[in-house]
């Protein structure tokens, strides 16, 4: 297993992103299977933005203060998908809201994505070089398996909470 910090970001997205698709080819009726599909999305999300924000972007805006904007942006896009999923963790997979709030957690984590793998990932490659990413990395694997995996769990709520009040 690589201890690239990209590669790793990219390896969390390949299996968010595998998530997504089975949710979208999943029948509106398969209600249990959508259900299961989604705790594993929320599961996902909350463990993949708990580590870039406390290890990756906190780097990349110090190391690179032009791409603070990127940041900052991503910070944002992060606290709308907590949203999204803190509310999706409440719902039942009946809920009339359900699948729509799950359509456009998608959408929005898709555009997310998107951004980090063909903008934003290429200039933190180049600014930072392997070293200070394989440290980055292994920050992060270090710090995976105390990650929140749920959004109701105290340190994914204080996540939320600081995007809020920052």
């Amino acid at each position: 297993m690589s201890t690239d910090a990209i590669v790793i970001l990219k390896e969390d997205h390949k299996r968010i992103r595998r998530l997504f698709k089975e949710f979208q080819q999943s029948s509106k009726g398969a209600r249990t299977t959508r259900g299961k599909l989604v705790d594993q999305i929320v599961e996902e999300l909350t463990v993949h933005t708990y580590l870039e924000n406390e290890v990756m972007y906190p780097a990349v805006r110090n190391a690179i203060p032009d791409l603070t904007d990127d940041v900052l942006e991503s910070y944002e896009e992060h606290h709308v998908a907590d949203v999204l999923c803190m509310e999706l963790a409440g719902m039942e997979p009946t809920d009339e809201r359900f699948d729509a709030k799950t359509t456009v957690l998608i959408e929005s984590v898709t555009h997310h994505i998107d951004e980090e793998e063909q903008d934003w990932f290429p200039k933190v490659r180049e600014a930072l070089g392997r070293k200070e990413l394989q440290q980055l990395g292994e920050a992060m694997i270090a710090k995976r398996d105390d990650a929140p995996r749920r959004p109701s769990q105290p340190s994914a709520l204080k996540k939320a909470v600081d995007a809020v009040i920052s």
